[in-house]
């Protein structure tokens, strides 16, 4: 067994990190608002389809996906692909349904819909909940990668506390995003995608090395393997990998948390053409799964690495994949994991943290792109960087408040966070695009309130008899909040 230095390890990190502080220095020389929001909508769709791949992967799929497929409960095996086959649908919808409408209304912030179709209320309850979700969805999986460099590096090195870990790493995402924003992130995202699937590879072929298999000998091993087992029909509908459940989540996940979500939007609406936007997606949606599946195939061989050695398995089954790479495979592999691990932290972070900024600084203090008052534009500047510390300093304390209370996969509570949270907004717009009727503005945030409470109340509670919810609770919440919007309605005059 070799043991990788933690000193090395963080050497490695203040290498990278300096390395995406220069690509800030080149790309955020414009700090102008148009820059920080949408690179000028001048970002080549090549670069953003292959930079988001890196933003949807996150360390959630880096490290907790990898865990889960021989944990045994939700996601199972290679179950999860279900849900990947459906996110097939929803990006297909983001770009024939969505991204026609953001682009006709010329959109900066996607919740500006809400408020030309709607009104001011609807406008800004569906900002809020978006605000909401991205806080504690990016707060989740930067406890992941928080959790493993407390683990095997800072706590070994310096003894540190985990909440200081944590102030570390979101201080240095802040570092290189709070000039270039969305235009920074289009070129550093590229990077670390690269970074994170190399490191994959990688060690899917090392994993090889030590078990003497050669590449074909490790697709028959997972293919044999107890873990192989992809599509679950026979459980039925209280079986929460069932197939249809899994599928029509992920076209219901796909939607709301990219197409609907304002940091995955941005990165589109940067481009310069609808055309080019939505060529975009649907080649990201294309390597997307290939990526996914390469996840759940080092999964399985993680499992079968640790029964052939004897390795014990984590409690915390987050942890599997760091324990094989840092203590059990080459100094290189080691090296490789930890740049994929901190390339899938900050490819999703740096752009939630900005999209953050973003829908803040537009939605509800009134902000454009550019301003021609040059004063009033400076003031704007040093107010978004203002909010851009506000954020980082509210992430810091989820991050730690999830810490303290976590028992879970990770990858199993953001998508239980995102039903709850995602629903309202799936209602608004499905009402708002699929409708032509108005509504009365008074009762929209009773409305999306209580919807998410009421299916929060059903499922908890089981009241649907033996059919288990799951990721379909986004689905019930969308549709309170679809015939809620509707009995407030009226046709207009």
């Amino acid at each position: 067994m070799v043991e990788l230095s933690p000193l090395l390890i963080l050497g490695i990190i203040a290498l990278y990190f300096l390395l995406l502080v220069g690509i800030s220095y080149l790309t955020g020389k414009d700090s102008g608002n148009a820059n920080f929001f949408l690179a000028g909508r001048k970002s080549p769709w090549y670069l953003v389809a292959f930079g988001m791949i890196g933003a949807t992967l996150s360390g959630v799929t880096f490290i907790s996906v990898p865990g889960v497929v021989g944990a045994g409960k939700v996601n199972m095996n290679f179950s999860y692909m279900q849900m990947v086959f459906g996110y097939l649908v929803g990006y297909l919808i983001i770009a024939l349904v969505l991204l026609p409408v953001y682009y006709r209304y010329n959109l900066t912030s996607i919740y500006g819909y809400l408020n030309q179709r709607f009104g001011f209320y609807s406008y800004k309850i569906g900002s809020g909940y978006f605000l909401l979700s991205r806080v504690v969805g990016a707060s989740l999986r930067l406890y992941l990668v928080g959790l493993v460099l407390h683990q095997f590096v800072t706590a070994p090195l310096f003894g540190i506390p985990f909440w200081l870990t944590v102030l570390i790493t979101i201080a240095l995402i802040w570092v290189y995003t709070f000039r270039g924003g969305i235009n920074t992130i289009v070129w550093t995202d590229t990077l670390q995608t690269t970074c994170m699937l190399a490191a994959v590879v990688l060690t899917i072929f090392a994993i090889g090395n030590d078990l003497d298999k050669n590449l074909g000998e490790l697709i028959t091993s997972v293919r044999q393997s107890e873990y192989a087992q992809m599509f679950f029909f026979k459980g039925g509908w209280s079986d929460p990998n069932n197939f249809f459940k899994q599928f029509i989540s992920g076209v219901l996940i796909a939607t709301v948390m990219t197409g609907l979500d304002q940091d995955m939007m941005q990165k589109n609406l940067s481009c310069k053409t609808l055309k080019e936007s939505q060529t975009n997606v649907i080649t990201f949606s294309v390597i997307l799964i290939f990526a996914k599946f390469l996840f759940l195939a080092l999964g399985a061989l993680l499992y079968i690495y640790a029964a052939n050695y004897g390795l014990e398995i984590p409690g915390r089954t987050d942890l599997l994949y760091p324990e094989i790479a840092l203590n059990h495979l080459s100094p290189f592999i080691g090296i490789m994991f930890i740049l994929g691990l901190i390339a899938a932290a900050y490819s999703s972070a740096d752009s939630a943290l900005t999209a953050l900024t973003t829908s803040f600084c537009i939605d509800f203090l009134g902000f454009q792109e550019d301003h021609a008052d040059e004063e009033l534009a400076k003031q704007q500047k040093r107010t978004r960087l203002m909010v851009h510390i506000g954020f980082s300093v509210l992430l810091l304390i989820v991050i730690n408040v999830f810490n303290a209370v976590n028992d879970t996969a990770v990858i199993s509570k953001i998508f239980e966070w995102a039903g709850y949270t995602y629903g309202p907004l799936l209602g608004l717009f499905a009402f708002g695009i699929f409708t032509n009727l108005k509504i009365n503005e008074r009762w929209v945030i009773p409305v999306c309130i209580i919807a998410p409470v009421a299916s929060y109340v059903l499922n908890v509670n089981n009241l649907f008899l033996n059919f288990q919810l799951g990721n379909l609770v986004i689905l019930l919440n969308g549709l309170l909040t679809f015939f809620g919007l509707w009995a407030i309605s009226h046709r207009e005059e």
